[in-house]
């Protein structure tokens, strides 16, 4: 990643020409290729008619820049794609906060998915068991077999599990480290190349073959801290503006409605990184959710306390990313491949832990913003000035 800084002054003040410019020379980007990929949405008609049937054109959204984000002390330039006012400078805003107290700290897991091959009609769960364990290392190599390309680049199949779902339903799940891609593609053909094999063991009829998007072993945990003394703003101290953060975390954690409220400001930071890097957001959602009522209830994915005898906000989140710098969208979507250009980011994993800490501070600023001022003043005073004033009659 070139040597950058995501702190540029007045950049909210330029023109938008003005921002491609200055964008252009921080990020050593060539400032034509910025106006190329996103002066029409990143996306010509050509390409777009291949990505998808029946399609009449390209639906544009905002594309922006998300600043003062630091993460495991590198600086990042944080693409988003959204349409909603306020949550990229509620990103950068509460980035600049955490910034001062050392940045974002964070951890990834290894890029693990599951491929899943469902049998169905087993007359005998516990024999099938037993025989799909036996031969777990047969599994592995017809797995490896499958996608040689990704075992070349250091990823492959890593382990084989198996499940007895009841009513004659039994499921294996394969492991697959899929390095830097999302992976879905490879985990398909894996499950189809296993497919036969697997029902053989089980004695069954081979049902369903497919990736599970449940990627509960691919989480993100990003750390955040924020010294109390400079959280405060008009009106309430930083001590007031804290307690009130930790009282919303724990309502979120204490119920299921507000916890899915808690959780949707989070996702407004990470769908938006998501969206703008050409990766499933569909996919990411689903399983953001269902990591939250993993326990068997509905929980927030992030939560704050007051840490240091009350001195410093301190904010934890874990998410499950399946995320991906190849593959998918990014070879066909020029703004796509921009959106990971100026982010800098090298692997999955270091574009999970920014798109974590996306997440974890578009949660930080709702959450000060209700606890403080209320939510509706900011939000819709860029609300009003997002919407175009009717021509006169």
């Amino acid at each position: 990643m070139p040597s950058k800084t995501s702190v540029i002054p007045n950049f909210r003040g330029l023109s938008v020409a003005d921002r491609r410019r200055v964008l252009a020379a921080v990020a050593a980007v060539d400032e034509a290729e910025i106006e190329g990929a996103v002066s029409q949405g990143g996306l010509e008609i050509a390409t777009a008619d291949r990505m998808i049937e029946n399609a009449i054109g390209t639906l544009a959204l905002p594309f922006g820049i998300a600043l003062n984000v630091q993460v495991n002390g590198t600086d990042y330039l944080v693409p988003m794609a959204i349409e909603e006012p306020s949550v990229v400078a509620a990103a950068s805003n509460a980035a600049k906060r955490v910034r001062a107290s050392g940045g974002f700290q964070a951890t990834m897991d290894e890029s693990l998915m599951t491929a899943q091959i469902e049998i169905h009609d087993v007359p005998s769960a516990a024999s099938a068991l037993v025989r799909v364990r036996e031969a777990r290392a047969e599994l592995l190599a017809l797995a490896n077999a499958a996608i040689p390309g990704l075992c070349e680049r250091g990823g492959g199949a890593r382990d084989v599990t198996v499940r007895d779902l009841g009513e004659g339903f039994v499921v294996v799940h394969v492991l697959v480290d899929c390095c830097d891609a999302m992976g879905a593609n490879l985990l398909n053909t894996v499950a189809e190349a296993l497919g036969d094999r697997v029902a053989e063991l089980c004695q069954g009829e081979l049902g369903l073959r497919i990736l599970s998007n449940y990627c509960d072993r691919r989480v993100a945990r990003v750390t955040a801290r924020v010294a109390v003394a400079d959280f405060s703003c008009q009106h309430t101290s930083g001590a007031e503006a804290a307690r009130g953060v930790v009282n919303a975390s724990r309502f979120a954690e204490l119920d299921p409605y507000r916890a899915v409220t808690h959780n949707k400001g989070i996702m407004n930071g990470v769908d938006a990184v998501v969206l703008a890097t050409g990766n499933d957001w569909r996919a990411v959602e689903a399983a953001a959710h269902a990591y939250a009522a993993r326990s068997g209830r509905y929980s927030p994915l992030a939560t704050w306390r007051l840490v240091d005898d009350g001195k410093t906000l301190e904010g934890r989140l874990e998410i499950p990313l399946s995320l991906g710098i190849v593959g998918g969208a990014l070879r066909a979507h020029r703004g796509a491949r921009l959106a990971l250009q100026l982010l800098g980011a090298t692997r999955s994993a270091d574009l999970a832990m920014v798109t974590a800490a996306a997440g974890l501070a578009t949660n930080l600023s709702a959450l000060r913003a209700l606890a403080t001022e209320g939510i509706q003043r900011g939000h819709m005073a860029l609300h009003h000035r997002a919407t175009p004033t009717p021509p006169s009659r």
